[in-house]
This record gives structure tokens, sequence and C-alpha cells, in this order.
């Protein structure tokens, strides 16, 4: 039973980028590496997600988190887990 790789896009946006994604990419980036997720999930960037009234945008398997912290970040990553 093979897994499918969970995707992870982070809107790098200049607008997204400014409110907080640079910090979340490197949180997101730690926490794969402190839970050894490097085969289980992939993290891609974008460059705007139409979204910027609501960023820093993040968006894990299609589901978008707007507002994205490294609180609510966690809190998604560790459903993951």
């Amino acid at each position: 039973m093979s897994e499918e790789k969970i995707s992870i896009k982070v809107c790098m946006g200049s607008s997204c980028f400014a409110r907080g994604n640079a910090a979340n990419l490197d949180y997101i980036e730690n926490f794969i590496k402190e839970h050894g997720l490097d085969a289980k999930i992939e993290v891609i960037g974008s460059r705007c997600e139409n979204k910027c009234a609501t960023g820093p945008n993040v968006i894990i398997n299609g589901e978008c988190i707007s507002s994205a912290s490294t609180i609510n970040l966690e809190t998604a990553l560790k459903k993951y887990l």
C-alpha cells in the first residue's frame, strides 16, 4: 500500500511573502526534517494564489490555509503525521 505524497504549496507572491510566508516556509521545512517526513511531503512555491487579502496563504493537499502562521500550520501538518 503506497502512500500518496502530501503537497504543500507556499504562496511566494509579494504580499504573502511580506506578510509571513518566508518564515512559514522555514517553519514547514524544519517541521518536515524534525519529523522525518522528507519522503512523504513535497513543498513547492507558487507566484500568487490571487487571495492576497487573506494572506499569507499556504495550500496543503488543496486545502487553503489563510492567514497562515506557525500555530495553524503546526495544527494542519500534525494531521499528516
